[in-house]
């Protein structure tokens, strides 16, 4: 009886032990497209009233741990039943990543000049405050979707060879910390200039100009934060859809297998989203012509 209480703590300690291992390795391959995660969070989270950040932002989170929930009862059985179709999703979603970092890249290079919004320019109501806020969080929580699954496939696919019960503790595991990782910083964020304007206010009653200084910074900083953190996620795109087309595609293993893995992944992530994009192109401007 002991002895078979002892073997059921290795048994454990073993998969627990396997766990961790997979979860360190899960977790180097996700890491790269949570940058971009938290700076699309950041960027649509902020924007709001001062005393709405705070609410908004809650009910943004909730909407992502809904997504989670339905999400991953989802990988898990088709990780189950159809092993195979997790490499196919994450061939897809690299293709997604490649494009949505070359249409950054083109964004930068050559910034397009967006509409000013019309709403801005009038005092709104209470009620359409609340309905353009209600409108926001739906954007948001969608596009949470999209990066939830992205994420959960990437680990997924990490961890694909292992025990289905390794799999689902190890990537339910990425998906909170990711959430709740994400959406911290993303709140730490949205209220860095509200927390620097009130160290703006303190100093100039208090006379410390050292504390008005730091708000200053803060409050002035934080555009370009969510800049740099654009940017990150930008390059961690490329190097995460490359890395996908290297390790799941043989022929570009095999191109490329001599390059530097870096050099290779950033090369083929690049290579791709320009391919995407043209083809995105060309099927736009043949339905435009089919409409026309």
């Amino acid at each position: 009886m002991a002895s078979g209480f002892f073997v059921l703590l290795d048994d454990i300690a073993t998969l627990m032990n396997d766990v961790a291992t997979m979860g360190k390795i899960a977790g180097k391959k996700t890491a790269g497209i949570l940058g971009d995660d938290l700076a699309v969070n950041a960027e649509k989270s902020s924007g709001f009233v001062s005393e709405r950040e705070v609410p908004v932002l809650w009910a943004i989170t909730k909407g992502s741990f809904m997504n989670k929930l339905i999400i991953l009862p989802i990988a898990f059985l088709l990780s189950y039943f159809l092993p195979q179709s997790i490499v196919i999703i994450l061939i897809i979603g690299g293709l997604y990543l490649s494009y949505e970092a070359v249409e950054k890249v083109l964004e930068y290079i050559f910034p397009h000049h967006h509409k000013e919004n019309q709403l801005s320019k009038k005092e709104l109501s209470r009620e359409e405050v609340l309905a353009v806020e209600k409108e926001k969080i739906k954007s948001a929580i969608l596009t949470d979707f999209i990066l939830s699954v992205e994420i959960i496939i990437i680990a997924l696919g990490a961890v694909v060879g292992e025990a289905i019960f390794v799999q689902v503790i190890v990537v339910t595991i990425i998906a909170i910390v990711a959430t709740i990782g994400v959406y911290g910083i993303v709140a730490m964020i949205v209220r860095m200039d509200d927390v620097g304007y009130h160290m703006i206010v303190q100093g100039q009653r208090n006379s410390q100009p050292a504390r008005k200084k730091v708000g200053t910074l803060m409050v002035r900083s934080m555009p370009m934060v969510i800049k740099a953190i654009g940017i990150i996620g930008t390059v961690a795109l490329v190097l995460v859809s490359g890395g996908i087309f290297m390790h799941n595609i043989q022929f570009i293993h095999d191109i490329l297998h001599s390059w530097p893995s870096l050099l290779a992944e950033v090369v083929t992530g690049i290579v791709v989203g320009f391919l995407v994009l043209a083809i995105v192109q060309l099927v736009k401007f043949i339905i435009k012509k089919i409409r026309n």
